[in-house]
């Protein structure tokens, strides 16, 4: 059997509160991913992306966590080294985050950014920095990727500043990319490009993903499997195919309450909440 590229078993995280005490975040989280398409899905506040910066140790210094296992390709990220964690944050782990115009530098042209990336990860000159940009930018689908590697990122509309948020991204070849709502900014039809192109490169170059998202039905279509979440716990992980046939109470729920074209209902169901969701699970 092909060792997973990540493994969690029993992750808490806990976060101060204003009383003294802590509150937790993450309360037992148990997963694993290998060179597939993970779908992280639940509400606001569930723990799903707190998860994913637990496993690149990117929560703040305050925040305490604990785990059995925090394993990414046999690197204890519990333990360690600050070293080490440059060599994975960036490098074999990418993260895309929601909105390109909060995470593009606004005084560096496009191709300085990706090019930075790209030396950071690498052995190279700036000139074949900027040529490494610019493959990157063709990559990802980019037109006329020559102009706007001299562009800023003002210049350019929020579906194309996500595609140079992918590309610096994929600038060090990293083993695996964690998107945190990467089309939730953007227009539904632009959310489908998007997505097209990151299932491509994912499996064109045999990456893993945990694709972070609300949204249920784009999960169900797009990823292998899902793990659901709720108030820090996962409440259940099934095969993406089989979402609309799930079991437990919470993710039924949710599926309940999205509207659907061909159902015309008068008012959408409310989530009835169970308190034993959050009795600790087995």
């Amino acid at each position: 059997m092909t060792q997973p590229l990540v493994e969690i078993q029993n992750l808490r995280v806990e976060f101060p509160s204003s009383s003294g005490g802590y509150n937790q975040a993450v309360r037992g989280v148990s997963m694993s991913l290998g060179r597939e398409k993970l779908g992280i899905v639940g509400e606001s506040g569930s723990g799903k992306s707190v998860t994913g910066r637990a496993l690149m140790r990117l929560l703040p210094e305050a925040a305490r966590v604990k785990a059995d296992k925090l394993v990414f390709d046999g690197v204890n990220v519990l333990s360690a080294s600050e070293r080490t964690m440059r060599g994975l944050r960036g490098g074999r782990i990418g993260l895309i985050l929601q909105d390109p115009k909060y995470s593009l530098n606004p005084v560096m042209t496009i191709g300085a950014q990706i090019a930075e990336a790209w030396r950071a990860h690498n052995k190279g000159g700036k000139k074949e920095a900027l040529e490494a940009a610019l493959n990157l930018l063709e990559q990802v689908r980019i037109r006329d990727p020559r102009r706007v590697l001299d562009s800023y990122p003002h210049e350019v509309s929020g579906g194309m500043g996500q595609r140079v948020m992918i590309a610096m991204m994929l600038a060090p070849n990293p083993d695996m990319l964690i998107a945190d709502e990467p089309t939730s900014a953007l227009d539904a039809s632009v959310q489908a490009e998007i997505l097209r192109l990151i299932d491509d490169l994912v499996s064109a170059r045999g990456m893993g993903l945990m694709l972070i998202s609300h949204d249920l039905p784009l999960v169900a279509r797009f990823c292998d499997r899902v793990a659901v979440m709720y108030a820090g716990q996962v409440m259940e992980t099934l095969p993406a195919q089989d979402l609309h046939h799930a079991e437990h109470a919470y993710t039924r729920g949710l599926l309940d309450c999205m509207p659907h074209l061909s159902e015309k209902r008068a008012r959408l169901p409310v989530l009835n909440r169970d308190p034993k969701w959050l009795e600790p699970r087995s």
